[in-house]
C-alpha cells in the first residue's frame, strides 16, 4: 500500500509537531468563534474594554479547548483521530457551558461575566479547565 503524503509528513517528527500545533490552532480559531456566537458578549470587545471576568472565562475556554487536544494528539497517531476526538470533547464542552447556565437559576452566568463580576468568571474559567481534564482522560487510544 502506498503510504499518502500527509502520512510521510507526520513521520517526521519537527513536520508532525507542526501539523498538529497547526491543527489545534485552527481548531481553537473555529471553537473560541462557536463560543462566541453562543456567548451574550462578545468575547474580543470586552477583553479590549478590560473585562477581566470575559478574560478570565475565555482563557479557560482556551485552556479547555488546548487540554482536550493535547490528550487527544496523546492518545492518537494520526492527525484526522486527533481532530475528531479533539472536536468531539469541544462539543462536550460546548454542552457543559451550556448545563453550567441552565443549572445556575440564581443568575445569568452571560450576563454577570459580561458585567465583569470576577467571582462567576472565575468559576466559570475553573469549570471549564477542570472538565478538560475529564473530557480527555476519555480520549480511547487506538
Amino acid at each position: 500500500m502506498k503510504e499518502s503524503e500527509i502520512d510521510k509528513l507526520l513521520n517526521n517528527p519537527y513536520a508532525s509537531s507542526l501539523v498538529f500545533v497547526s491543527v489545534t490552532v485552527l481548531s481553537l480559531i473555529v471553537f473560541l468563534s462557536v463560543f462566541e456566537l453562543v456567548t451574550k458578549y462578545k468575547c474580543w470587545d470586552e477583553i479590549k474594554r478590560g473585562n477581566v471576568s470575559v478574560a478570565m472565562a475565555t482563557g479557560g475556554k482556551i485552556f479547555g479547548i488546548c487540554n482536550i487536544f493535547r490528550f487527544s494528539v496523546e492518545a492518537n497517531d494520526s492527525i484526522y483521530e486527533s481532530l475528531i476526538w479533539g472536536a468531539y470533547g469541544f462539543i462536550i464542552l460546548l454542552v457543559a457551558y451550556f448545563l453550567f447556565e441552565f443549572l445556575t437559576p440564581v443568575f445569568r452566568i452571560d450576563e454577570e461575566i459580561s458585567r465583569d463580576n470576577r467571582a462567576v468568571g472565575l468559576i466559570a474559567m475553573i469549570i471549564s479547565v477542570s472538565l478538560s481534564y475529564i473530557i480527555g482522560a476519555t480520549v480511547i487510544v487506538d
